[in-house]
This record gives structure tokens, sequence and C-alpha cells, in this order.
């Protein structure tokens, strides 16, 4: 079991150790260690079982931390990181010789993100190095949106956990690349395509990789519970094609009472339904089902972030 607990300091001090520290963001915990060291960052890969070929996102306290690590920096990246960082977006740069290739799983760019969450801030603050955090979960699994999510899948694989509350956002950050200086989307999250388009023009939104992505979590196969399997579809359609099966609905605004149901948000709000999702996958993951029936949610704003999920989970 892994200690919990607001200690930045402590913190700090298991980070410079090469150690591994969940941390909040305000989209979701992050399985943090020392960018720039190596075996550090190996520990990551095994505590989540993560495969070497799926590329890392690195944490920067400001632009003055992020200005070394990168090579080229396109006008259009300079206009999105003054208009969302802080926030949940990150930027696939390319990289200089001081990022570690096993964070980049040898490309020639790196996924770079300044965090929202103020007791991040805090943290990256007093240290002087930045921080590599994929979601602090197994591999494949559902990504944690509380502390108590992080403890109950890897509370014995890492040394501390950062409470930070509950996450604010609860999917992970937009990421955004770039084909010369134009950007493209390489995986939907929590700052909204739409949101980018008035900054930065219409960009195009890149399909999922299934093996060596161009950016973290851009694999086809992943968020989904491990006990049961997820079906998405009309729910009128699917009740009644799956009902001589134990199954649960995982529904956007409308009750099921005769079934085990999770309903995202009842006022039909996709920010709230986006903070609940990952909550709800892991709450059918306790229910003994043998299928998950889930709705699409309306595909704009952060609805098209929480279709992208239930999707890449049903796969």
């Amino acid at each position: 079991m892994a200690a919990t607990g607001k200690d930045i300091d402590q913190a700090a001090a298991i980070l410079q150790m090469g150690g591994l520290v969940a941390i909040p963001t305000e989209t979701v915990y992050g399985l943090a260690a020392n960018a720039f060291d190596g075996e550090a960052v190996v520990k990551i890969f095994a505590a989540k079982n993560r495969p070497a070929f799926d590329p890392l996102i690195t944490h920067v306290a400001d632009t003055d931390q992020l200005a070394p690590l990168v090579s080229h920096m396109p006008a259009a990246a300079r206009q999105l990181m003054q208009a969302f960082w802080p926030g949940p977006l990150t930027l696939v740069l390319p990289k200089t010789h001081l990022m570690n290739d096993l964070v980049t799983s040898g490309l020639p760019t790196a996924a770079f993100r300044q965090p929202r969450h103020p007791l991040l801030q805090q943290l990256l603050s007093i240290l002087d190095f930045p921080l590599v955090a994929p979601s602090a979960n197994p591999f494949g699994y559902v990504s944690p949106t509380t502390p108590q999510h992080v403890e109950a899948q890897l509370g014995d694989k890492i040394d501390y956990i950062l409470d930070g509350g509950p996450c604010q956002i609860g999917v992970e950050s937009t990421i955004v690349g770039f084909e010369g200086e134009q950007p493209v989307v390489l995986r939907l999250g929590g700052l909204p395509v739409e949101d980018i388009e008035q900054v930065a023009g219409a960009v195009k939104v890149k399909p999922h990789s299934t093996s060596r992505p161009q950016a973290p979590g851009m694999l086809e196969s992943h968020y989904a519970p491990q006990a049961c399997r997820v079906v998405v579809g009309d729910l009128a359609h699917l009740i009644k094609k799956y009902r001589q099966h134990k199954i649960g609905i995982l529904s956007f605004s409308r009750k099921y009472p005769d079934y085990p149901n999770f309903v995202l948000s009842e006022r039909g709000d996709l920010n709230e339904a986006a903070s609940r999702l990952f909550s709800a996958l892991r709450w059918f993951d306790r229910q003994q089902l043998a299928y998950l029936l889930a709705e699409p949610v309306p595909d704009t704003g952060l609805g098209r972030a929480i279709n992208d999920r239930l999707r890449r989970a049903a796969t």
C-alpha cells in the first residue's frame, strides 16, 4: 500500500531519489518520475506493464523549462500554448537530445503539457526537472480520477500518492501534433476541438493507431473494464439483443431502473458526463456483468472525447 497525502516536499524527495509518485492533474491522475532519469522511467513501464512502443507525456512547469527540450516550435504551437496552457492540451513537438529515447519510444518528437492542477504546479515549481507521467493505472485499464482509484490498482507498486482530490475534467488531455506547421489532433480529450479551431483554424483529427502510435494514448483498444464486454450503440436495440444475458446500462441522461445503470449526467451536461465516465466504468467492473451496454453522447465538445473512449473500450 502506498502512502497517501498532500506533502509536496515528500513527493519531491521521492522523485529526486528516482521513485514513483502518483500526481493529480485536472484530467486524470498520472504516474510520475523524473523525465531525465532513465532508470526511474523504466519503473513506470514496469509498474504499468506498459509496452515500450507507447510514448509518454512530459509535464513541464512552464515554457522556460520546455524551451531546451524542443528543437522547433511551430507558430501554431505558440498560439495554442498562449491560449490553453496551463490546461488539458498536450503538444507533440520535435525534441532535442535532452529527451530520453525511452520517454519518446525512439520517435523524433516528444509530447509536452503544462498541467493546471494547483498542487502539481507547486510540485513542479520546486523540482529542477520535468515529470514524465502517463495515467496512474495498469496499461489498458480505466484511467484513475481519484487517489482511491490509484491505490486500488497500483498501490503496491509506487512510493507515494499525492492527494489532490477528484480530477476536475475526468478524461485525458487532448493531444495535438503538427504536419509541417499544420496542427493535427492526435487524441481527442479534455480540450474540445472546437476551442482549438477558434485559435488555430480548421484542424484534422487523426484516426487511432494499433501499433507504434505517434503520441500517447493512440492505441485502438484502451480504457476497457476488465470484467465485462462493452457494446456501444442504440440502447433500445441493444437491450433487446442482449437481454438474455446479465447486462448493465451506461446512459447519458435517461435512467434505466430495471438494470444496473449509471447515468453520466441527468441534466445532459457533457462536462459532468466526462468527469464521471471513468468512475462509471470502474463501477460496472464490480457488478459481475456479461455485457455493458453504452450509448454515444452528443458528438460535440467533450462529447467527442467521451465517444472516443467508449469506442475504444468496446474494441
